[in-house]
């Protein structure tokens, strides 16, 4: 006759501590999803309660999805930060490869200006950056694609530098001696680097992606200095209003 598997104390204290983790994770998204069913006045008097009743109401996602325009502004958001997120990866990438493999003057001097840009908080630019986009007409135009682009450009540079750091670092740790393999075989730069780099250095490039999606998606600072019409706001900007 087969027996159960003992349970040792330490299995029940590791249960223990997720369990508890699980709920207080779970819980308070459970607790925005039954308060987003009631009234303003039921939220403050009685949060904890099932929205069951009179006290249910739609009143919130009528006014999120028709007053507000949330769709326009989560659409806003998504085109913002995959644009910052691609671009980011692309110029990125292909800047830590050059940094690392080919030996040239101002390679030690643009290496040190990467790190200094990390420096320089993006509240400490914001205002040449208005000034300049603003003389080029970017800021309170009618266009959407130029507002939002007034968004992305100044993102993209805020995240540069974090990118070819953490990029930098893993290219110098690939063999190079696959890179030169393919050289001979013909391959020029670009095709070592797409074919070659870019495989091998999937995990940093998500990595950079994932962080530069997220600080653009999350970036209020800047979309509440930018993003000045109503129809060309982002769900943070939206939110915060």
């Amino acid at each position: 006759m087969n027996r159960g598997k003992k349970i040792s104390l330490g299995s029940v204290v590791i249960y223990i501590v997720l369990g508890f983790w699980a709920l207080t994770t779970i819980y308070p998204i459970f607790w925005v999803i039954i308060n987003s069913f009631k009234a303003k006045g039921e939220i403050l008097s009685n949060s904890f309660a099932l929205p069951t009743g009179a006290m249910f109401t739609l009143a919130n996602y009528r006014t999120a999805f028709e007053r507000l325009s949330i769709f326009s502004a989560y659409r806003n958001s998504m085109i913002i930060s995959t644009s910052v997120a691609v671009i980011v990866i692309v110029l990125a990438g292909m800047a830590s490869f050059g940094l690392v493999r080919y030996d040239f003057k101002l390679r030690k001097p643009l290496n040190s200006l990467v790190v200094a840009g990390m420096m320089f908080p993006v509240f400490s630019t914001i205002i040449p950056v208005y000034r300049m986009l603003s003389s080029i007409h970017m800021v309170n135009t009618e266009s959407l694609a130029l507002s939002l682009t007034s968004v992305i450009l100044p993102q993209v540079a805020g995240n540069m530098s974090f990118a070819i750091v953490v990029l930098t670092g893993y290219v110098r740790s690939l063999p190079i001696e696959l890179e030169e393999s393919a050289y001979l075989e013909g391959c020029n730069p670009f095709q070592i680097f797409y074919k070659i780099v870019v495989p091998l250095a999937k995990p940093s490039f998500a990595t950079v992606a994932i962080f530069s999606f997220l600080w653009s998606y999350n970036d209020l600072f800047t979309q509440m200095f930018l993003l000045r019409l109503p129809q060309h706001r982002a769900i943070t900007r939206l939110l915060n209003e």
